[in-house]
């Protein structure tokens, strides 16, 4: 299949008139196309397709369906029948009326196509690039930034209903490939243990035997493994996708204890950012937000919040879910520069906020992350019952600190963190510190006080930043954050941004920036028609709140 240029510049003059005369006053696909143009070029998907081959459907239109289709949370098949039949979309297409469209599986091989060339990405800066054309999106001013969980798209799987069907996929694929081989290695019991899938067998409900079960299933993969590495095994047999997913929830699973195959404790799994979840989809990992545990992905939203202008997502970012937020935030702002949508403010919340972002934001971009930062991370400092660093005196010129009561540091050394981060130790000396009036509130240690420092950049920045996040215009400066959590609202109720359609953090990154341009779609119609920002709604109860009072009920 190779690429035809076609122009979708131009409506046909009979598709315009009987559209208009259908829609007087328009509808969203009409208005987009109005607005922002064909917004979609084929010459943008020329790399995704080869130089010789039968012509394929215009990407640049398989593009623009695919938007419409998240936009209306269409099917591949509904997609394909509004192509052929609806006015306002052949329109938007710049289609004759008498165009017959195509089959819909044109659209899941054009999605694969997208997600082999990590182009999903173009297809939301397409839309953003229009908008912007169309002076609705500008850099500078605030935006801000948030994150929520994604489901995978596979059920959820307990520990011993893993390590089952981890052992049964991996026995069903070898069927497949070297069944009679495998007659010789399977145990006859195997055949009872391994046949049904999890959900449908019953599993001990004690926990010991519960164990037990899980100890019998590593023996018997163990088995597995040690006969497809023995010289008799067929070859190519290790290479195959379901064994080494095997091999991998081996080693993740199980050990050696006195020669025999052992459950590991959980203290002994490995962190979750590696850890597998699921035979079905290899790249789903656990992530956790305080009471919260999921399976899947995590994907951050950034967005324009400017009164006078449409709330539109500048960014798209998917990570696997136990990424923490603030690792993310780097790569926010590098591609929100190669875009030119930079802003003067970044508005986030605590888990993207530490001295080093605050630091770099400014250094790098010339902007202002705004968003709280922690006391304290050090016990007995959080509650007051200590000095932390801020009651000390740093003198960086001089490689010294003075403590409350006026003595200086005796030491004075370069390290790095438990993170491999430069930090500074400052220690106090022993004389200095027993016999002081203030020990009490400074520390219990017997060897004196102790500091630890961040470079000095970060170090200023910091103290800077938490006396201002305790004034009122701090707090109101920030109070324009909350309205992420809206656009994260309305990308899960209307768009499905919840669970992940498709299995892989590619495909699943590939229907996020679709998602995305389709909010930006149904955003940029709703500025046109005038149609006002959704009211914070508030239960009639809350409502009698008296004043003065916080949302916690706390004075």
């Amino acid at each position: 299949m190779s690429l035809r240029g076609v122009g979708l510049a131009e409506i046909p003059e009979e598709t315009a008139r009987v559209a208009r005369a259908v829609f007087p006053k328009g509808c969203l696909a009409m208005r987009v196309r109005d607005t922002l143009g064909p917004v979609f070029a084929d010459a943008q998907f020329e790399g995704l397709f080869p130089v010789r081959g039968r012509p394929a459907v215009s990407p640049a239109r398989l593009a623009l369906v695919s938007v419409l289709q998240f936009a209306e949370g269409l099917t591949d098949r509904q997609a394909a029948h509004a192509v052929r039949s609806r006015l306002d979309w052949k329109y938007a297409l710049s289609l004759e009326l008498t165009d017959t469209g195509f089959d819909f599986s044109v659209l899941s091989e054009f999605r694969g196509r997208l997600v082999d060339g990590d182009a999903g990405r173009e297809v939301f800066d397409a839309v953003l690039r229009a908008a912007g054309e169309a002076g609705l999106v500008k850099p500078g001013k605030r935006q801000r930034t948030d994150a929520t969980h994604v489901l995978a798209a596979t059920r959820d799987l307990n520990r011993l209903e893993f390590v089952v069907e981890t052992l049964r996929a991996a026995l069903n694929q070898l069927a497949e490939e070297a069944g009679d081989w495998l007659v010789g290695v399977a145990a006859p019991e195997w055949f009872d243990r391994y046949s049904a899938r999890p959900e449908d067998s019953r599993f001990p409900s004690r926990w010991a035997a519960r164990v037990e079960h899980g100890d019998q299933c590593g023996a018997d993969g163990m088995v597995v493994l040690e006969a497809l590495w023995s010289s008799a095994a067929p070859p190519g047999l290790r290479s195959l996708p379901a064994v080494e997913f095997l091999r991998r929830t081996w080693v993740q699973q199980f050990h050696h204890v006195d020669g025999a195959v052992r459950w590991r404790e959980p203290k002994n799994l490995p962190p979750g950012l590696i850890r597998l979840r699921t035979p079905h989809e290899p790249e789903a990992r656990t992530g956790s937000k305080r009471d919260l545990g999921w399976s899947g992905y995590k994907v951050h939203l950034s967005e324009t919040c400017e009164p006078d202008a449409p709330h539109l997502i500048t960014h798209v970012h998917t990570t696997p879910a136990p990424v923490n937020d603030v690792v993310v935030l780097e790569d926010i702002h590098t591609a929100l520069a190669e875009r030119g949508l930079l802003p003067d403010e970044h508005l986030v919340d605590a888990g993207y906020i530490d001295a080093e972002q605050i630091h770099h934001a400014r250094r790098d971009h010339s902007m202002e992350l705004v968003g709280p930062v922690k006391a304290t991370s050090v016990k007995g400092q959080v509650s007051g019952d200590f000095f932390d660093n801020t009651h000390f005196t740093v003198d960086w010129d001089q490689r010294r600190a003075v403590c409350p009561d006026g003595q200086s540091s005796v030491q004075w050394r370069e390290a790095q963190s438990h993170r491999g981060t430069p930090v500074t130790r400052v220690r106090f000396a022993a004389r200095h510190c027993g016999p002081c009036t203030l020990r009490t509130s400074c520390t219990d240690a017997q060897t004196g006080r102790n500091l630890t420092l961040r470079p000095q950049a970060e170090h200023d920045v910091l103290q800077q930043a938490r006396i201002e996040q305790d004034t009122d215009h701090w707090r109101r400066r920030y109070g324009h954050r909350a309205g992420v959590e809206g656009t994260i609202s309305q990308a899960v109720q209307a768009f499905g941004l919840r669970r992940s359609r498709y299995r892989g953090l590619a495909k699943t990154r590939l229907q996020h920036h679709l998602t995305g341009a389709a909010v930006n779609l149904a955003r940029l119609d709703a500025w046109l028609t005038g149609r006002p920002l959704a009211r914070t709604r508030v239960s009639p109860f809350a409502a009698l709140r008296p004043a003065g009072t916080s949302p916690a009920g706390r004075n």
